[in-house]
């Protein structure tokens, strides 16, 4: 089991988990800086492909070590996109609950980040 732990949390996972969170913090100060100007889901909605550009170039590059490739893009762009309403859709729901906003970003963006991980891995970045 401690030898399970150990793989998880080192190489590939390691470093998803590193350049996810800066993901996270890529969309949540996209989306509190946006958010001064607009509102919340407009906010949102742009903070998530500021991320997702983010997220390609990091994953590609470091993460997965594959390079940057249209068709990889293209396709982590569809996956991403994919994951939009469930953003925008949790953002909208935490936020019409009361939850704080930030709260809200970072919880939703946890979820999206497991789903991401999961695509990312068996589809958009697997080893040829």
């Amino acid at each position: 089991m401690i030898e399970k732990v150990k793989k998880l949390l080192t190489g590939e996972t390691l470093r998803y988990l590193i350049f996810g969170v800066l993901t996270v913090i890529v969309n949540t100060v996209s989306f509190k800086l946006l958010n001064l100007l607009m509102g919340d889901i407009a906010a949102n909605t742009i903070a998530f492909f500021i991320a997702v550009l983010f997220a390609y170039w990091t994953n590609s590059r470091f993460v997965f070590r594959t390079g940057m490739a249209w068709k990889s893009f293209w396709e982590f762009m569809a996956m991403r996109i994919c994951t939009l309403p469930i953003d925008d859709g949790g953002m909208w729901m935490l936020l019409r609950l009361g939850v704080n906003d930030l709260v809200a970003k970072v919880f939703v963006n946890a979820v999206i980040i497991v789903l991401n991980y999961l695509a990312s891995k068996l589809f958009i970045f697997k080893k040829k």
